[in-house]
């Protein structure tokens, strides 16, 4: 049973690593400005210079917070795939480029 509980627990505090498609938002609005208009862009790009961290929202619309927000400072508003790794709900950036 203890090998259990190590082997569950050794598998939960690990990330992995993977491609997401998805958009950079702002934390005040998160999935709210995930999509392609440029009122959307706006508003995340209005919101992270005024204070507001980055995300990344998923194509499914999970929000996810960026380990290291200035990777994805020139991409904010924007359609974006990004490899990195993913610990629970925070996305550590590995490469990120917009998305077609």
């Amino acid at each position: 049973m203890k090998k259990i509980f190590f082997l569950s627990s050794l598998f939960a505090l690990s990330s992995f690593a993977g491609e997401w498609v998805g958009f950079i938002s702002d934390a005040s609005c998160g999935a709210g400005n995930a999509k392609p208009t440029a009122e959307a862009k706006e508003c995340a790009q209005r919101c992270v210079k005024a204070g507001a961290a980055p995300v990344f929202v998923t194509d499914d619309g999970k929000v996810l917070t960026i380990v290291d927000p200035k990777k994805a400072m020139d991409f904010v508003g924007d359609k974006v795939k990004i490899k990195g790794a993913l610990s629970k709900d925070k996305l550590t950036i590995e490469s990120i480029a917009k998305a077609s």
